[in-house]
């Protein structure tokens, strides 16, 4: 199995360096793949020319054996596919005999999304005049406004930020720059924070903190906000509103929701949240048929009688 394991570590090397994927998504597709050598291990499988399409379908049945969520089988049959496509590219094996392999489909699950309405109520009922407070209401205004995921926001810095035009530079996943919009009240609530907020948390850091000192949002000692933080954030105004397990991606929903509903254009959408792939948008616009078909059926005369 020594080839397997070396070049198994081949492979994290190439997902963190040449696929700018994070540690925390490396160390996920490690696990999944060691319990695959493992699993290999057990067959007897010792080189990279006898894996063969029927030894995948059958760790893929064992996978189901277990009962495992169809989702852990469908991620844990992708890291394969990935690691037998690395396999293929760097010469070590002829084929890759996962990539024919059906992945189990999973229901059509409908992301969460928050009302128009319900946005409005959160936002407004969020109102605290200390620095900590116009930090959080801008931090939501932001999410919500530009689309952002959680990690994003916690990554922007000030020389990200081109207010005056408008816009703001973000970094995505796989280390990908995108330009995001920003206007209306994200970018009032931005500027009142930047104003009046966060001189006052950039002090009680005392500027030891190089890494942050660049930072767009900052905690109470001074520091870069992290991705905690924020989910503790959402998840406290979502209370607000009756919503008590909000998540930082339900405003990302809702915001993608919120403009195919105000006629916005998918390639655009697909460009401000940074999405490589046209298909991901598809359950959006599922969403947005729902919509059309509630309106029409709200709307139609002869849906009435």
């Amino acid at each position: 199995m020594f080839a397997f394991e070396n070049a198994l570590d081949e492979y994290m090397s190439y997902l963190r360096i040449e696929q700018g994927a994070s540690p925390r998504t490396v160390e996920a597709y490690r696990r999944d793949l060691e319990g695959y050598l493992a699993f290999l291990d057990g067959q007897g499988v010792e080189d990279f020319e006898d894996v063969q399409r029927e030894t995948v379908t059958a760790y893929e049945h064992d996978l189901a054996d277990q009962q495992l969520a169809v989702t852990t089988v469908r991620r844990r049959i992708s890291a394969v596919r990935g690691y037998h496509r690395f396999l293929v590219r760097e010469n070590l094996t002829a084929a890759n005999p996962a990539e024919t392999v059906d992945i189990p489909k999973t229901a059509e699950r409908l992301p969460d999304v928050l009302s128009i309405e319900e946005v409005g109520r959160m936002l407004d009922a969020y109102i605290d005049e200390r620095p900590s407070g116009l930090r959080d209401r801008a931090l939501l205004e932001v999410l919500y406004g530009c689309g952002l995921r959680a990690s994003e926001i916690c990554a922007l810095d000030m020389d990200n930020l081109y207010l005056d035009d408008g816009f703001l530079r973000v970094f995505g996943k796989g280390a990908k720059e995108r330009i995001v919009p920003i206007a209306g009240a994200a970018d009032r609530a931005l500027r009142r924070y930047l104003a009046e907020g966060r001189p006052t948390l950039a002090r009680k850091g005392g500027g030891c903190d190089l890494a942050a000192a660049g930072a767009v949002f900052l905690n109470q000692r001074g520091g870069r906000l992290g991705r905690q933080s924020v989910f503790n954030l959402v998840r406290k105004a979502g209370r607000a509103i009756n919503r008590y397990d909000l998540h930082p991606h339900t405003l990302r929903h809702s915001f993608a929701t919120h403009m195919l509903k105000g006629g916005a254009d998918l390639r655009v959408l697909q460009e401000i949240l940074g999405h490589a792939d046209m298909s991901t948008l598809q359950v959006y616009t599922h969403l947005d048929r729902t919509h059309l078909h509630e309106e029409y059926a709200h709307a139609h005369p002869r849906d009435k009688m």
